[in-house]
């Protein structure tokens, strides 16, 4: 994720077998009990859920920017992972009007955005389970500090789905956590002569009775709140190189105006806002370079892990962020007022790919493996185009930083914290100094080794510390602590 300034009538269904007696389950998988309403982040508790794992979601949606309803069905397939009496999926708002489990009506609650499903038959260990549930509504937009609207964002011309930790639940019931990723189907109808847009790869697009369908199959596994949506006009383009299909959807009325600085004085009056202007030649100046960034991250991080990519820029002057939504980003149109910050977002949100996407978070606490190494990407691209060395960027900020700066320990920085912006920069810092401690051939060695031998599966920071050690053949714990865990500026020497 990005957001620093520049230096429904819906079905979910989960299917599978059922033991044909209570007792035989107990035999098999023991007695029957809830799943936990959390997953085990201790920074959001009731995020996620336990008991169960998901395979795969089918979305299939409809969207009318008239009403701003939300409408279809979507399909869960899952496996239990205990024998399970009943279990929740993160459901925030809208409107269910049906609820089946393995095609039977089960009885459900909803409190605090959890929805606790009582299925008719317990689900016994490691069997299959499908769930449906129909529902409808008008999606709430998540007004957060520091970043603005996410979520489920209304548009002038139909809505843009964009944000983290907690997005996915806002539009379809999920197990919204980055520990449980599963593969996702979206089919979204529209009407004629909008674009819905998702993640992977177009299926198909189809128009009947006045409705427009576009099918996107993301084969991939992904963390829930990387699935995207965006409905409205748009340019978009369809490509292949280097052996990856490209899809981007530009919104030809983008505008902005440069992402300013705070004033030095904040008791100052504001300084004239600067008239937006169109940016849509930036953009595609930026996203048409997609390719060649890819090429260079490739070369550092090892290959590209998924077989779709592509980017999403709609008209939102109020969005203040990017995100690396799987295999299709999302920008913010002020991004691409200037254009060298409209480079290296690209290369912050592609860079995520395999960092935050690919190898993705065991608990948010760990962010910085995401948000350090996204921004570290930039510092080696600015390099390379003979912008500014990494140890420049290092040195500047090692210098100019506010003292607030380094009381962040980006290892462990809170809920509140997660999006700080010590969690960027130190942590590109903190990978900087391993860089100059370790050496660049053991230095690089770990970021491809990391990307590659852990894609698809949610890690930790002792985990990545622990291979980084391996790799290097040295203690490096006292680095470590100096620059993840300890809240003041570490020493250098």
């Amino acid at each position: 994720m990005t957001h620093r300034p520049a230096v429904l009538m819906a079905t979910t269904v989960l299917v599978g077998l059922v033991p044909a007696t209570a007792s035989a389950q107990e035999e098999e998988g023991g007695s029957p009990s809830p799943g936990a309403p959390g997953i085990g982040d201790p920074y959001f508790p009731l995020d996620g859920n336990g008991g169960y794992d998901v395979e795969h979601y089918d979305l299939d949606l409809r969207y009318d920017p008239g009403t701003d309803v939300l409408s279809g069905t979507t399909t869960i397939e899952a496996e239990a992972t205990q024998s399970l009496s009943a279990f929740n999926l993160d459901f925030v708002g809208l409107d269910i009007s049906e609820l089946t489990v393995d095609g039977r009506p089960a009885t459900y609650t909803r409190a605090e955005g959890e929805l606790t499903i009582t299925p008719e038959r317990p689900l016994r260990e490691e069997h299959a389970f499908e769930v449906v549930v129909t529902y409808s509504g008008v999606p709430a937009t998540i007004q957060a500090p520091l970043i603005g609207p996410s979520g489920f964002i209304h548009t002038d011309d139909g809505a843009l789905v964009i944000g983290e930790p907690d997005v996915a639940a806002t539009w379809f019931p999920a197990n919204d956590h980055p520990l449980d990723a599963a593969t996702v189907d979206v089919a979204i109808a529209v009407p004629e002569g909008l674009e819905g847009i998702s993640n992977g790869a177009l299926e198909d697009a189809a128009t009947e009775d006045g409705w427009t369908t576009w099918a996107w199959e993301a084969e991939e596994p992904m963390a829930p709140y990387l699935t995207t949506l965006a409905v409205g006009e748009f340019e978009v383009s369809e490509y292949e190189a280097d052996g990856i299909r490209f899809w981007d959807a530009i919104d030809l009325d983008t505008t902005a105006v440069p992402f300013l600085p705070p004033p030095e004085d904040p008791a100052a009056p504001p300084p004239p806002a600067p008239e937006p202007v169109s940016v849509v030649d930036q953009v595609r100046a930026a996203l048409a370079r997609q390719p060649e960034i890819i090429g260079f991250l490739s070369g550092v991080f090892g290959p590209y892990p998924f077989s779709t990519s592509g980017g999403i820029v709609d008209a939102v002057p109020e969005l203040r962020f990017a995100l690396e939504n799987q295999t299709r980003p999302v920008y913010a149109p002020g991004f691409f007022a200037d254009p060298v910050l409209a480079d290296t977002v690209v290369v912050h949100e592609l860079a995520h790919q395999w960092y935050g996407d690919s190898v993705r978070l065991a608990a948010w606490q760990h962010i910085w493996l995401n948000e350090g190494f996204a921004t570290y990407a930039e510092w080696l691209w600015l390099e390379q185009e003979g912008v500014a060395t990494a140890q420049e960027q290092f040195d500047a900020i090692y210098t100019g930083a506010p003292p607030e700066f380094w009381q962040v320990a980006i290892g462990d920085p809170g809920p509140d914290g997660i999006f700080d912006i010590a969690v960027y920069f130190r942590g590109a810092m903190a990978l900087h100094t391993l860089r100059q401690v370790v050496g660049d051939t053991a230095f690089f060695q770990i970021l491809e080794e990391w990307a590659t031998s852990r894609a698809g599966e949610a890690v930790t920071t002792d985990e990545f510390t622990a291979l980084a050690e391996e790799l290097a053949g040295r203690d490096l714990d006292d680095l470590f602590q100096a620059w993840l865990f300890t809240p003041e500026r570490p020493a250098l020497g």
